[in-house]
């Protein structure tokens, strides 16, 4: 199978059928074989009872149904985990993606792309409360990341199976699997798709994401940087306090000798301690963090390195 098609959905039964209409017959027009996999992630509207009917008429429509409402990332992940296509395009329920982009988006995986992101560069969306967040949390992204994309944002992207086979999703990673795949040894690219008006149900986000995109962006830099080394982030810091903990003592010495002020009533004593013990704290929370890597990595025997091919290992 060429293609599985991933499309979470939450409360979004006004839109459904419409979205079913598009999607299989843009198939149909690109003669493209494939399975579209729906995620209901504990919808409480009638979604559920839609995707039913439309998966009773349709024998490419394969439907999940979550018991409570998981979030976009789980319902990615399921739908990930179920997708048996050599690529696997998530796509969103609201009907702003155009699911005749998608054939623009696996012929740049056939030149050899490993994730291929959608840009929604004309995007339809207010400026103040969704495209000028968007457009600050891209940068930050891509400056942290360093890969640099217009919009981590866009659901719309095609993966190569195997890349997210060797990516775990949790929390809000969602929109940071091409920064992801590109740690495990992706070829990344970009291009330019159609963004249409909602015209119908609500949006699940609002400006609150900003904050969660910024606290998930914390996680993938620790994974992307010193997953497999902690200690030298934590041994960073504690150089750091360290070294302010030595320059901080000293200049407690030189009041007390050079002006003959009380050590004991000077707060540079204590701020030299806890600094101090500061450092001493980051030691031990990166000895833990190696602790921890080597027994997920050896208790898994999960391998540190990703292979792309081989020449000749099976003779």
């Amino acid at each position: 199978m060429k293609l599985t098609i991933v499309v979470p959905v939450f409360n979004e039964e006004e839109n459904l059928p419409e979205l079913c209409r598009q999607v299989f017959s843009s198939l149909d027009r690109h003669s493209i074989p494939a399975e579209v996999i729906f995620v209901d992630d504990g919808s409480r509207d009638r979604s559920f009872a839609i995707l039913q009917e439309m998966a009773a008429r349709e024998s490419r429509a394969r439907v999940i149904r979550f018991a409570r409402n998981y979030g976009q990332t789980a319902a990615m992940a399921a739908g990930f985990a179920a997708a048996r296509g050599e690529v696997v395009v998530p796509l969103d329920a609201d009907l702003q993606n155009n699911p005749d982009d998608i054939p623009r988006l696996l012929a740049r995986i056939d030149e050899g792309y490993d994730v291929v992101s959608g840009w929604r560069k004309s995007r339809q969306d207010r400026f103040l409360s969704r495209r000028l967040p968007s457009i600050l949390a891209n940068h930050l992204i891509s400056v942290i990341t360093h890969v640099h994309l217009h919009d981590y944002g866009c659901t719309l992207k095609a993966y190569r199976r195997e890349v997210l086979e060797k990516i775990n999703l949790y929390g809000e990673l969602h929109r940071f699997v091409p920064a992801l795949a590109f740690q495990v040894g992706a070829r990344v690219t970009e291009i330019p798709v159609d963004h249409r008006p909602r015209l119908a149900g609500v949006s699940k986000y609002g400006i609150d994401r900003t904050l969660r995109v910024v606290l998930d962006l914390v996680t993938v830099k620790f994974l992307l940087k010193y997953a497999t080394r902690p200690l030298q982030l934590f041994g960073k810091w504690a150089f750091g306090a360290g070294l302010l903990s030595g320059v901080t003592f000293a200049l407690t010495l030189w009041m007390k000798f050079a002006e003959g002020l009380s050590m004991n009533r000077n707060p540079l004593l204590i701020l030299s301690a806890l600094l101090l013990f500061s450092a001493v704290q980051f030691i031990a929370l990166g000895l833990l963090g190696e602790l921890v890597t080597r027994t997920y990595h050896e208790v898994q025997d999960k391998p540190i390195y990703t292979i792309r091919e081989t020449v000749n290992m099976d003779v």
